[in-house]
């Protein structure tokens, strides 16, 4: 009995040690894992903007600052949005159909396609001067007037060439449309206007008579006169400066070389457009 007894004294002892050996192992492991640092909590992944969404941030960004910087109100900024959504549309829907391809779509020099912009490509632009502003000229000089308003070299009138643009058109200052005009003149972007560049521009706008031998002479000798007539520092050039001294003096040869400014009766029915 007496064996049996310090029997069980014995086990009990031992399952009493178990448990107190197990009860300080879970107290030593809650204290380590409580000293470690708590793991961060995994961030939400950002949603990825698409191309919609950012081109229509950029848009709006735009659009704030034509507020600012051009000289149509916000309401007129919202009509030309408008205007150029759709002009934008219509562009795509003829090049999806093979009509119309977009310089910008062309790759690069490394083989990556460029920065491709939205925009109003060079035969829409075209069609607008002409069925628009009722600016009829040579392919030369429309192309030149695409070019100034594409300051930025994308090959597309992007939203903000397009309000730029218009509102020198349309509500701009006369010293500002000289300029333009000067700028689009300078076929090289030189800053001058030389004798090669008149007779370029002005040989496409004059008559050719047939019973001319040398239809160039007749263009020759008219840049001479315009050139003594333009030239005010004698220099065998003309600068801006010169450019905006001659057309001050005498304002109809601010579109000397060729037409490049809206009609008054086209300018005075787009904008009424935009009121309704």
């Amino acid at each position: 009995m007496a064996a049996d007894l310090s029997n069980l004294s014995m086990r009990g002892g031992v399952l009493v040690m178990k448990s107190v050996s197990l009860f300080l192992a879970g107290t030593r492991n809650s204290k380590r894992s409580s000293a470690q640092p708590a793991a961060k909590a995994a961030k939400p992944r950002r949603k990825k903007m698409s191309e919609q969404d950012i081109a229509y941030r950029c848009s709006m960004k735009i659009l704030e600052a034509a507020k600012r910087d051009t000289l149509f109100t916000r309401s007129e900024i919202e009509a030309l949005y408008k205007i150029f959504r759709r002009l934008v549309t219509t562009n795509k829907t003829k090049s999806s159909q093979g009509k119309i391809k977009s310089n910008a779509n062309t790759p690069s020099i490394i083989g990556k396609p460029t920065n491709i912009q939205e925009g109003i490509d060079r035969i829409v632009f075209r069609e607008i001067l002409h069925n628009t502003f009722d600016i009829v000229a040579e392919n030369m000089l429309m192309d030149r007037i695409f070019c100034v308003w594409d300051k930025a070299n994308y090959g597309l009138i992007t939203l903000e060439a397009w309000l730029h643009g218009l509102s020198l058109f349309l509500r701009g200052s006369t010293i500002r449309q000289i300029e333009f005009c000067f700028s689009v003149y300078d076929l090289n972007a030189d800053g001058f206007i030389t004798k090669d560049e008149m007779f370029q521009l002005l040989k496409n706008c004059l008559i050719k008579h047939p019973q001319e031998e040398d239809p160039d002479e007749s263009v020759k000798d008219l840049v001479d006169i315009v050139m003594r007539k333009m030239d005010k520092d004698k220099d065998g050039k003309v600068s801006l400066e010169d450019f905006q001294g001659t057309v001050v003096e005498e304002p109809l040869l601010l579109e000397a070389f060729g037409k490049c400014l809206p009609s008054e009766r086209s300018k005075n029915t787009f904008l009424s457009t935009l009121k309704a």
